[in-house]
């Protein structure tokens, strides 16, 4: 290829100084130890109240999550905050109608069996219930032909991941829902083509005696190899 049709080479990104806090053997131990036990508290929750919760809350939450490291810095991202009822419905009766199918024979027995002491169905009230829903979109690429995205998967996981802990660091109940497919969601939202959505997140506060499945979590020595 000549040298005048060479792609140019890009810019170096402009440097600045890390602002990092460091912190002492025992101020590291006690914020993982807080960390851990909070989260330890976290649960899906499917059974919501209806109050009001803050959207300001939310969007911060929302905000920390975009700042989730990502291929190339492509932040391949993007949040939908619905906290309309007549969206949610919509929502409910597609994702619905993808559920009532899963369970009806598209889930294998295997499948059905595992999720039978969990107590789920294809029935999805939160999705109207819950105050807000948070809908985690994947760009597969960016709005220009040439603009490619790395890692995407990987990246919005991570995204994702911090947006769950954040929300519940943040007081609020929360569940991950993947009704498969999803892409009713895209349509529903009018997202572009190049978004494909990733995660569904009813937010809000429990229901006064609200219950979940007594369920337990590996030990850390069946999780951890230490090498």
């Amino acid at each position: 290829m000549p040298d005048d049709q060479r792609p140019s080479e890009p810019k170096s990104q402009p440097r600045r100084r890390l602002n990092f806090t460091r912190l002492t053997g025992k101020e590291s131990l006690d914020c993982a130890v807080a960390f851990r036990d909070k989260l330890r508290q976290r649960r899906s929750v499917r059974e919501f109240s209806d109050e009001p919760i803050s959207l300001d809350a939310l969007r911060a939450c929302i905000e920390a999550a975009a700042s989730a490291p990502s291929g190339a810095n492509k932040q391949p991202w993007s949040f939908v905050l619905v906290t309309d009822p007549s969206v949610k419905s919509k929502i409910r009766q597609a994702a619905e109608a993808q559920e009532l199918s899963f369970y009806g024979g598209r889930a294998g027995d295997r499948w059905l069996a595992d999720l039978h002491p969990l107590g789920t169905d294809a029935s999805k009230p939160f999705l109207e219930t819950a105050p807000a829903l948070i809908v985690v979109f994947a760009l597969r690429s960016g709005a220009e032909k040439d603009d490619r995205h790395y890692y995407v998967s990987e990246s919005v996981g991570i995204a994702a991941g911090i947006l769950i802990a954040g929300l519940h660091l943040s007081g609020f109940a929360t569940l991950t829902h993947t009704p498969a497919p999803m892409g009713f969601l895209r349509e529903i939202l009018g997202r572009s083509a190049n978004e494909r959505p990733f995660l569904l997140i009813p937010v809000g506060l429990p229901v006064e005696g609200c219950t979940v499945p007594d369920i337990s979590r590996k030990p850390l020595d069946e999780v951890l190899v230490q090498i």
